[in-house]
Order: C-alpha cells, then sequence, then structure tokens
C-alpha cells in the first residue's frame, strides 16, 4: 500500500435494525456515512460532520459511541489503506437523505449485506456492528 487515508466513520442503525450505507458520487460500492477530518478536528468531530453532510442526520457527539479503529485496503483509491475510526449511532427512523458527494443512501437488513457491493472496510469491519 503506497498511502494512508484516515477517515472516520459511523455505523448508524435504526429502531427497526436497518443499518445505513452511501455510495459516494462515482463509485460502485456502499460503505457508512463519513469521511476525512478537516485540518485539526478529531474522529468524533468528523463524524458527526460528515454524518450531518453525508445524510442529513443531525446527531450529537455524546450520541456517537466509539467501536474502534480498523484498517483495509481503500475502495476507491487503488493501492491506499484506510483506517477508520467507526462510531456506533442509533436513530429511530430509517431516514436520510443524500446531499453533497453522496449519490444514493440505502438502509439495510441483516439479509440484505450479502448481495449489496460494499466497500472493503464495511464489509470486513463495520457492518458486523449493526446487529450486535
Amino acid at each position: 500500500m503506497s498511502a494512508t487515508i484516515q477517515v472516520s466513520a459511523a455505523v448508524v442503525v435504526s429502531d427497526d435494525a436497518r443499518t445505513l450505507v452511501v455510495r459516494k458520487r462515482g463509485a460502485r460500492v456502499f460503505q457508512q456515512p463519513g469521511g476525512k477530518p478537516d485540518p485539526g478536528e478529531d474522529a468524533l468531530a468528523a463524524v458527526v460532520r460528515e454524518v450531518a453532510e453525508e445524510t442529513g442526520i443531525v446527531a450529537a457527539p455524546g450520541d456517537f459511541v466509539p467501536l474502534g479503529r480498523f484498517t483495509d485496503a481503500a475502495a476507491n483509491e487503488p493501492g491506499h489503506e484506510v483506517v477508520g475510526d467507526a462510531f456506533l449511532l442509533r436513530v429511530r427512523t430509517a431516514e436520510a437523505t443524500a446531499s453533497g458527494e453522496i449519490e444514493e443512501v440505502r438502509w439495510l437488513t441483516e439479509d440484505d449485506v450479502p448481495d449489496t457491493p460494499l466497500a472493503n472496510l464495511s464489509r470486513n469491519h463495520l457492518i458486523r456492528f449493526a446487529w450486535r
């Protein structure tokens, strides 16, 4: 791997046990909402901002539960690895709006996962937290 990309990502889970994934414009795979921290921004501040920007879901920092840091091959940048600080966010209803760089949002059940094209970090590490 030639470079590391640092991101913050949210495993967003609704009360009806569905989890939110997003597809960025031009990408073929889905991933959890999130992105790169702005300069001087910590992982929590980045995930709060990114979730709001990408999905319209506004949540307080205290609503996010840290899950850990995970590493895998980057989905959209060949030859790079992604290091993701992951957080769990529970929401009442499965409502989100694609905005900014997001082309599509989907709420998945556990049964939807095998047939959904997911980024490596999502499939190999993060998606499992939705149903724990």
